[in-house]
């Protein structure tokens, strides 16, 4: 019994690790991670960008992936300073890459610690969890891409659901790369913005994202990375291969 709790805690460990990191996280730098503390700090942010650009570039990859791999609630801020800070292009590349560093981290942390408990638990599962497993059970690629794709899933659910199943990390970070691009470049966009904005003294418009010019053209992504899933439903249906 002595043994079974040691190797138990030897497996949760790491998870231990992150939830008091992201408790300390929120605890001191919370009130940094709002639209309001990047625009205070903005002059600084672009004098630092200026003066030490590839040291900023890789600060700014490391803080947004720590942000992420802690699910701490300032994501969309990062994003929006990373278009502020470096315009849409190469912002996006780095917002993207910055996101999908943190997601891998949790994702491997999740399935070393406590995957194959979970997976057992999600048998049971209802609701958004249960179409997500179930879809990664038919074609992992499609609902990976999809689950990235769509803005109603939560990205923590998102990072964590496919750590519980049995999903190669490559098929992970493949489709969590590009598939955030979409909404990345977006969000990116808008912080590119953003030196309008702040001369306003306004907030940046985050509802852009469902916007018909945008939403639209998304959702034709979420199409196509179900198409699998409905040609095989429909080849089933009809008893072929």
């Amino acid at each position: 019994m002595l043994e079974y709790a040691k190797t138990r805690l030897r497996r949760l460990w790491p998870l231990i690790v992150v939830g008091l990191a992201a408790a300390l996280g929120w605890w001191w730098f919370g009130h940094l991670l709002s639209f309001e503390a990047l625009a205070t700090n903005r002059e600084a942010l672009l004098a630092l960008r200026d003066s030490h650009y590839g040291a900023t570039v890789l600060g700014f990859i490391v803080t947004y992936a720590l942000i992420v791999a802690l699910s701490l609630p300032g994501a969309s801020v990062a994003t929006l300073a990373g278009g502020f800070l470096f315009a849409t292009f190469p912002g996006t590349i780095f917002n993207v890459l910055g996101a999908t560093l943190g997601a891998s981290a949790i994702f491997l942390v999740a399935r070393s610690s406590i995957g194959a408990s979970f997976a057992a638990r999600l048998e049971g599962a209802e609701g958004m969890v249960k179409r997500i497993k179930e879809g990664i059970d038919d074609n992992q690629w499609s609902m990976l891409f999809l689950i990235r794709l769509v803005p109603a899933v939560p990205f923590v659910i998102a990072n964590l659901v496919p750590a519980f199943l049995e999903v190669p990390l490559h098929r992970y970070v493949i489709s969590t790369f590009f598939g955030i691009m979409p909404g990345a470049l977006v969000y990116t966009s808008i912080g590119a913005g953003l030196s309008e904005v702040f001369a306003r003294g306004a907030a940046p418009d985050l509802g852009l994202l469902f916007t018909p010019s945008i939403l639209l053209p998304i959702l034709g992504l979420c199409a196509l990375a179900l198409l699998p899933i409905i040609i095989k439903a429909l080849r089933g249906e009809r008893g072929i291969g």
